[in-house]
């Protein structure tokens, strides 16, 4: 037997995933608050969808040939026989959760909004993870202009209130009317180049011409930003749509420029397609921090019948990723009404009941119960910002009685124990008049 002890291995974290640890929480709550507060006013309901789904469901929905389905899904095939995906996007899942659930059946259009992670087999970089956060928006059911410039304008304004300023890049990228005479277009145009072109647009060449405007080579660029552009060939009916599209975001305010480059680089996209960039990444096109658009064939695709739709996704990381960049300070949370403390066993018993009972009757609250020493006690009360601390020691224990501390002031007194409530509701009512003087 050998003398050596055998070395366990390392357990760390999965190549291109990541830890939310609480210090950033609070970015990620403050961006749940605003989706939250943008989704409910514009009657958007919430919707959340298997993270697993049928492969077939990304083959058929975002495209076999698309490098997100070919290259980067996370596929396996379960005991049972089954061909399962980790989702890489949401919005194939809300589609087919919208067919499967009959809500064709529903007022149209339906407004559906979410907030997940998704799996793609990605090289990882910053802002870019294995799996990774967004939160979309989704409008199925009507094909109104007007619906993806209020899209446009949530995705904009929820950046806008979050501290970032962004323009938006918009497109119209046709339909099945006027794109595949553009295809035949830009077909002939890349072949005359193809010498020029990687190894993946020669792919690209022969199965969707569009994705070349998606490619970060350098060259493929360079070939593309001479290529014919899509406006220019556009049909009577989606050449009204864009131009109503934009004179919307014009009444709006919106900051956007025409971008004949934005494709977007999954099958199902028609018509306006659109991504948010900031000032100053807007010329790297790896940089957006979302993005969307029309899909009105996906629902037939799937299997439904046919139905017009637009969404949108912001990823989450690249988001805080930018927050913190920009320095943008997150508002302070409300500070606590009360912290209770305790010295002692016995009053550390006390302290558990009185703290739930004030919890019931809705007060803001925080507890270390953990910590023995009052003087730690008093100083966490202090950080958190709590306006009145109770302390119960084995004294109060024995004469039913509690000592209420204003933190602000230092000042202490011994109140009955049983008048608790009573005295803090009091005392609060006082705080606040005193504050709102103060404002005025």
């Amino acid at each position: 037997m050998s003398s050596k002890k055998s070395k366990k291995s390392k357990i760390q974290l999965v190549k291109g995933m990541r830890d939310v640890l609480p210090d950033d929480q609070v970015y990620w709550d403050y961006i749940r608050e605003k989706v939250f507060s943008l989704a409910y006013p514009y009657s958007f309901k919430r919707i959340d969808t298997p993270i697993v789904e049928f492969t077939n469901l990304f083959k058929r929905g975002v495209g076999e040939e698309t490098d997100l389905v070919s290259k980067e899904m996370y596929s396996f095939v379960t005991q049972g026989g089954d061909k399962l995906s980790l989702r890489p996007e949401n919005t194939a899942g809300v589609v087919r959760s919208y067919i499967e659930h009959g809500m064709l059946n529903l007022p149209q259009p339906v407004k559906l909004f979410y907030i997940g992670p998704q799996f793609r087999h990605d090289n990882p970089q910053a802002g870019r993870y294995r799996q990774f956060w967004q939160f979309g928006f989704e409008i199925i059911g009507d094909d109104d202009p007007i619906l993806d410039a209020q899209l446009i304008a949530i995705s904009y304004n929820i950046l806008k209130e979050l501290g970032i300023n962004t323009e938006v890049h918009v497109n119209s990228i046709g339909d099945d009317n006027c794109r595949p005479q553009y295809l035949k277009v830009i077909k002939k145009y890349y072949s005359d180049n193809k010498k020029d072109l990687c190894k993946d647009c020669l792919s690209r060449l022969n199965q969707n011409p569009l994705r070349i405007f998606d490619c970060k080579n350098k060259k493929c660029q360079s070939i593309a930003e001479q290529a014919p552009q899509i406006l220019d060939n556009l049909c009577d009916s989606c050449k009204e749509h864009f131009m109503t599209v934009v004179d919307y975001l014009d009444e709006m305010d919106i900051k956007y420029s025409l971008d004949p480059y934005i494709v977007r680089g999954l099958d199902y996209y028609s018509r306006t397609a659109w991504e948010l960039f900031t000032e100053n990444d807007k010329e790297e096109k790896t940089s957006a921090l979302g993005g969307g658009g029309r899909y009105d064939g996906l629902v037939e695709t799937l299997g439904g019948r046919p139905t017009p739709a637009v969404g949108f996704a912001i990823g989450i990381e690249r988001v805080v990723i930018k927050m913190m960049e920009l320095k943008v300070e997150i508002p302070k949370s409300k500070n606590l009404d009360i912290y209770i403390a305790q010295l002692g066993a016995e009053s550390r018993k006390k302290a558990l009941t009185l703290f739930e009972s004030l919890r019931k009757e809705g007060f803001s609250l925080a507890e270390n119960m953990s910590k023995r020493g009052l003087k730690d006690q008093l100083d966490i009360a202090d950080k958190k910002g709590a306006k009145y601390t109770l302390i119960l020691g084995q004294k109060e224990i024995a004469d039913g009685t509690v000592i209420i501390r204003d933190m602000e002031s230092g000042v202490q007194e011994v109140i009955d124990f049983n008048k608790t409530k009573t005295e803090i509701r009091k005392r609060l009512a006082t705080h606040e008049a005193k504050n709102l003087k103060l404002k005025k």
